[in-house]
Formats: structure tokens, sequence, C-alpha cells
């Protein structure tokens, strides 16, 4: 915000802004999905105050070798510390909680979410032994921060507590979404908020900032009750053992287990880290109802008669790591595949783990199991909003302007023509990227420029990440290979001592190589003996010519470019 008119230029982060400048400016700063896999994290500023709306991680992907996890760039965040004022976070999901302890080793805000939200988080930062400040939000009250009036909205998505946020400021109001679908049956009885939504569409919606995810798939979403009736009905005929998989958030899909198990007078093992943990939490918390005596450990497995057992995981993704995945290639200590067993995926693949995915499935039919997942039955459904309920969205909310947020970006620019034929106007419509900025005032709505934004890969415990020339090194390694050239040179004459040492690493087989050493061997002391060297000046230069030479050697003997490491002694 801008409080009056400025008699002359200055600039603000790298733009200019001009004499004359209208007062009441909003910037809203966006890092929201490059892709499915994506981190969701958005920066709504004024002149003094400026609030976070969730800051999620992605897993890394094929190319990301050695990466543990990929966060937001939240540099500028860092750059603007004094101005934040709070991190308002819509769900618990990983890409939008997991990059938290990460955010928070250099900024210190409270946090403010559900209690389901929060009691994640808890337990996250427990492990990186933080302990911010953390306020429990209920939607239908209204939470003053700094310059910002902002309003939790309940709505339903795969994982139990989520919100989107109504901000106000004198410049108007934005409605944040969050991931959200509408479901008019929820497990929990808790349908998502229509009337809150309706009533700032009638009050006046400045901007409508809404998930795109599901924007190409046309109708409805599912409702989640709908997995539970196809999961009673394989539950009802499974010949044995059931083991079904999961994401650890979806609190909902494992309540559904729970009240079918308890019905056929099953016994339910929960296994794997993260879904034990969840399930604690929200059994802790009143968002999991588990009677008495239904619960038994893994080491309990073989107590009891396989048709009477239960068992939840997670895994759908094909993670190595993961109890499905260790399972599937008797890797897990406790749990082995029997040829009667009922094996059902309840989830997506998520674009990108498809590989690693099929990888799981194929090892386990393999094993002679019955297998389900989503291209053969109904056992999953997508908590995210489909064509129909976006078109919902938007005709309550009335928005001036419209900005799509999540997913891909031609799935951004699907909900941008489906808000065209609700009749936003096209001008009115901001289809953004990763790092762009957006200024709102009382005349409108525009882009103005972007800010430094990107992605943080976090291997190990480097927790300042890894930059992308390192990846490339790695990624030249895996398919390039790998030559080390030692060369022992006498610093007083310039000549060679004896034959250079060259180490090669996945180029060619031993006989091959052999050879091959043998040619660029004599080429590599030929050179140098040609050069004429003052060691004391010329040792980075010969390197540079070795490396040279070498590359040309080798492209033409194998058409490769592998890495070179000449090394001077």
């Amino acid at each position: 915000e801008i409080p009056s008119k400025i008699d002359g230029t200055f600039t603000v982060d790298g733009f200019k802004i001009p004499k004359n400048a209208m007062a009441g400016t909003w910037k809203i700063n966006v890092s929201s999905g490059a892709n499915l896999n994506s981190v969701e994290f958005e920066v709504i500023e004024v002149e003094n105050d400026a609030i976070l709306i969730d800051a999620g991680l992605m897993f890394p992907e094929e190319d990301m070798l050695g990466v543990d996890l990929v966060i937001p760039n939240f540099d500028y965040v860092y750059e603007n510390a004094k101005k934040f004022r709070a991190l308002f976070v819509t769900h618990a999901h990983e890409d939008h909680v997991g990059a938290i302890p990460y955010l928070l080793k250099n900024i210190n805000v409270p946090i403010y979410g559900t209690k389901l939200t929060l009691g994640i988080i808890r337990a996250k930062l427990r492990e990186f032994k933080m302990n911010p400040k953390m306020i429990e939000i209920d939607d239908h009250k209204i939470y003053n921060i700094g310059d910002f009036a902002i309003e939790p909205i309940r709505v339903t998505h795969s994982i139990v507590d989520g919100v989107g946020f109504a901000i106000t400021h004198d410049v108007g109001t934005i409605v944040h979404t969050g991931d959200f679908k509408i479901d008019h049956t929820p497990v929990d009885g808790k349908p998502l908020d229509i009337l809150k939504f309706s009533e700032y569409g009638s009050k006046g919606v400045k901007l409508l900032m809404s998930d795109s995810t599901n924007a190409n798939v046309r109708g409805f979403t599912g409702s989640e009750r709908a997995v539970g009736k196809a999961l009673s009905i394989i539950f009802a005929n499974a010949k044995k053992r059931i083991l079904l998989v999961t994401f650890a958030s979806n609190i909902h899909r494992v309540q559904q287990v729970i009240n079918i198990a308890e019905k056929l007078g099953k016994k339910v093992c929960i296994s794997g880290k993260s879904m034990v943990q969840n399930s604690n939490i929200a059994k802790e918390l009143g968002y999991l109802n588990v009677p008495d005596g239904i619960l038994i450990s893994d080491s309990d497995l073989d107590s009891y008669p396989d048709e009477n057992v239960v068992i939840i995981t997670t895994g759908s993704q094909g993670e190595p790591m993961s109890g499905l995945s260790r399972i599937a290639f008797d890797e897990h200590k406790k749990i082995k595949v029997k040829p009667t067993d009922t094996i059902i995926i309840s989830a997506k693949t998520i674009p990108g783990n498809e590989k690693a995915a099929l990888k799981v499935i194929n090892s386990l039919a393999k094993k002679g199991v019955d297998l389900f997942y989503e291209q053969n039955s109904n056992v999953h459904v997508s908590g995210h909003a489909s064509q129909e309920e976006l078109k919902f969205m938007i005709s309550v909310t009335k928005p001036e302007y419209f900005m799509p947020i999540h997913g891909e970006y031609m799935m951004r620019r699907s909900h941008s023509k489906i808000a065209e034929t609700l009749g936003v106007n096209p001008r009115n419509i901001l289809n953004i990227d990763n790092g762009d900025v957006v200024k709102v005032t009382k005349k409108g709505v525009a882009m103005d420029g972007r800010i430094k934004s990107g992605r943080v890969f976090i291997d190990g415990k480097n927790s300042e990440g890894v930059q992308d020339v390192v990846l490339h090194d790695r990624m030249k390694l895996s398919t390039e290979g790998f030559v080390a050239i030692i060369v022992a040179i006498d610093d007083k004459t310039g000549e060679i001592g004896g034959d250079p040492q060259i180490i090669i690493r996945g180029l060619t087989h031993d006989e091959k190589s052999q050879k091959l050493v043998s040619e660029a061997s004599a080429m590599i002391k030929n050179l140098v003996n040609q050069s004429n060297i003052d060691m004391k000046t010329d040792a980075y230069e010969i390197k540079k010519k070795i490396r040279k030479a070498m590359g040309k050697f080798l492209y033409k003997k194998l058409k490769k470019n592998p890495m070179i490491l000449p090394i001077i002694l």
C-alpha cells in the first residue's frame, strides 16, 4: 500500500514506482505449482505488512539425482522479514506444509491453521526441535493481522480440516480457495461452506484465486463415500488378508477402512511411520474414531487368521522406502506378500511417478495377488474440484478479477477458459507463473513484474540447498561417465614425468578401455611436452588444454561427452 501520492520516483525491490503513484496498492507474489508434484507458496503484502499462505515441498523428479526434497526459494521472504506477520496454512498436505521447518530457520512468524493441520505441523517441527507460536483458527472467525482481516472458510478436500481464506483490506477482498472440491456427503459431515463463499460474493470479491488441479476434468468430482461403498464390496469378497495403500494424510479413507473392518469382524494393522504418526494425531484430536480392540501391531499379524486382518500402509507412488515398496520387493521385516492377499491401491499416481508405481504393481502381480487400483475399480476419488465445481465457485463468488492457481500451467489456462464462459472479462483474468507479481488497487488488478523465485534442492543435511550446477554434474556423471587424468610435471623443466594416469568410469568395458587409455595417454603426453609449460603461471592453462583435447578425443572415439577432471602434480 502506498498511503499517499509520491512526489518523486523511487525504487522498491528493483521496480520503479512513478511519481504520483496511486494510493492503496497490493502485491501478490506467487510461487504456485510448477507441476502436479509441486510446492504451494504465496505472499500477500501491503506497505507495512505481509502474510504467507502455505509453505510446501515437492519430492524429487528423476533427473534430480541425490536430492531428497525440493522447497521454494524463500529469499524474498528473508529479505523482507520485518514485514511478515504470519503464516496461514490451508491444509496439512506435504505440498503445502512440508517446507515450514526450512522457512522457519531464517524467519520467526506465528502459524495459523486448523486443529489437525497444526497437529501434523507440530509433529513435523518436533523433529527439527522447533516450537514456534501456533494459533488454532476457526471458520466464521475473523483474524486481524496488521492491515489484513482474514477469515478462514471451510472446504472439503482429501484431508480433514481444510480451509480457504477471505483476505480483506481497504482495496478489496481476495478469496483464496486452497485445495478444494464440493463434497455434499463428506465422511465427517462437514461440507464446504457454500454460504460463506456466497456471502463474500454478495459483498464483492476483488480477486478470486482458485485451485486448478482438475480444471481439465469434466463433470463433478466423486464423493469420498463412493470409495467406501466400493471398498465394502471388495472387503466382503476378499479371499484372505487385505492390504490397502493410501496417502498417510487421507484420514477419511482410513476411517472408512476401520468402519468396514469393524462391521466384518476384522482387525486393522496401521503400518508405516507417516501413516502411524498421522493416524495417532488424528485419533488424539478427535478426527479418527477407532473402536477399542480393533487395532493390532505388525508384530501381532501372525496371531490372527489372514481372513480377519486388514493392513493399511503407504507407498502408492512407488517410493523406494515406503511400506508398499518394501512389501512388494520382499524387504519388509514383518509383512510378506501371500498369493491369497487382496491388495488395494487407493490413490492416484501423481504424474512423473508412473514408472515407479508400475514397477511396484508388476512385482505384486507376479506374486499372484488380487490387485485393485484406480484404473480397474472405484477405489479412489480426487480431492480436487472438477469443471462443474470450478464453475460453481466462480458463480457464487462473482469475482471482478480471476487468477487460477495450483496445477500445471495448461490446467490453469483451462480454468481461465472456464471463467471466460461464465462472463469474466478475459482482460480481468491473470495467467500467472512462479515469481510473477500481481498488483491489486482500487482501480484494478494487473501484472507488475517479477521477483526472485524458483526451487531449492535439499540434499541430506544441507539445508541451504544444492545448486543447479551440482545436479548438472551428477546428471552428466550418470549419463556420460567420468575421466580423471593425472599428470606429473617437473615444475623446473616443464617436462612430463612418466606416462599420465587415466582413470575411466562409466564409459566402456575393461578390454576396450585399456586400448583407449593407452591411446589417450600418448596423446596427453605429446600435448604436454609440446606446450613449453611454466608451471608457476601455466598450470590452469594446461588443465584447460588437456580437458579440451581429451574431450575431442573421447567424442571422436565414443561419441560421448564425459566429465573430465585433469589433475596436475
